[in-house]
């Protein structure tokens, strides 16, 4: 039994030294020693230093111009609610797009910074809505969309308005 015990720990052992010494394994990334790489020296930029832990922005070909949201209003707009949630509301407005095929809608505010504008918060309802689609069946149309509003952003706010290209359609408080 006891010499049972000694072979899986001498095999273990002899392993264990072999992979070791081995230069692949020490030199790849298999070996923990190298998960995080050697240390290199680091730039000063104006006599700052840079932080090696935040990378410097790069040009790459994932960074894009800023680009006009391509949006147009929603045709019709179905339904609008306003629901009580934890610090603040959820305004969340139901559409009907022109064509099928529309997508990243989104509840733009005509009023400047989101202010209400003699106590009415008016938002416009756009899709981007691609060419080439039919119109198919309003179900397939449909759009549902939800901002959240904060208590504070809500002050004096008394009627909340949804825009279409069509209707509009409000709720009171």
């Amino acid at each position: 039994m006891g010499r049972e015990m000694h072979k899986p720990i001498g095999v273990l052992l002899v392993s264990t030294l072999v992979l070791t010494s081995c230069g692949t394994v020490r030199d790849s990334r298999l070996n923990p020693f190298n998960w995080f790489g050697r240390a290199e020296r680091v730039e000063t930029v104006d006599a700052e230093e840079i932080n090696p832990l935040i990378p410097r922005k790069r040009d790459s070909i994932f960074d894009r111009e800023e680009v006009a949201y391509p949006g147009v209003p929603v045709a019709n707009i179905t339904e609008l609610r306003v629901e009580r949630v934890s610090g603040g509301a959820l305004i969340r407005a139901k559409g009907i797009a022109a064509t099928q095929g529309a997508f990243e809608a989104l509840l733009e505010p005509e009023n400047d910074d989101e202010l209400p504008v003699d106590g009415v918060l008016t938002y416009r309802l756009l899709a981007i809505q691609p060419a080439g689609f039919r119109q198919g069946t309003p179900q397939s149309r449909e759009l549902n969309i939800a901002r959240f509003r904060t208590l504070q952003d809500l002050d004096g706010v008394r009627v909340i308005r949804v825009v279409g290209a069509q209707n509009a359609l409000q709720v009171r408080r």
